[in-house]
């Protein structure tokens, strides 16, 4: 296996981003139409947060639903974006090893890093990159 591949190699460069003024229903319109998970936020291109369709799905009180069902409307009306998202956010850069992503992400509890230049998102590396990566090593 390759030693010291930068992230940079394997991360989403075309990322699909919320701002940090639209709503939940937008986030989950954005996480159907492209089958994702995690969608980062941003306030002037800066990264300021981190959605997952996990945290939709915990502020609307359902523990499983059908992806083809709609979440009630209201309940998203009852909450921003930014009293949903992760705001402590663990970053890395382009640079960052695959294997350190891996690491940070194995001893985590969540499934994406977005990848950044300071505050300027620049990509996201997510739990199934990795595993497409490692499937290519073989």
């Amino acid at each position: 296996m390759k030693q010291n591949v930068p992230v940079s190699t394997i991360m989403t460069k075309n990322v699909v981003k919320l701002n940090l003024s639209d709503d939940l229903t937008k986030a989950e319109d954005l996480f159907k139409k492209h089958q994702i998970r995690h969608i980062p936020v941003v306030y002037s291109n800066n990264i300021v947060g981190m959605l997952s369709y996990s945290d939709l799905l915990r502020i609307s009180f359902v523990d499983s639903i059908d992806d083809e069902e709609v979440i009630d409307a209201t309940v998203y009306n009852m909450f921003t974006l930014e009293q949903v998202m992760v705001k402590k956010l663990v970053m890395i850069t382009p640079e960052t090893t695959i294997k350190d992503a891996a690491e940070i992400l194995a001893s985590k509890e969540f499934h994406a890093l977005p990848v950044c230049e300071g505050d300027l998102l620049v990509g996201i590396i997510t739990t199934t990159d990795l595993i497409k990566y490692l499937i290519d090593q073989y």
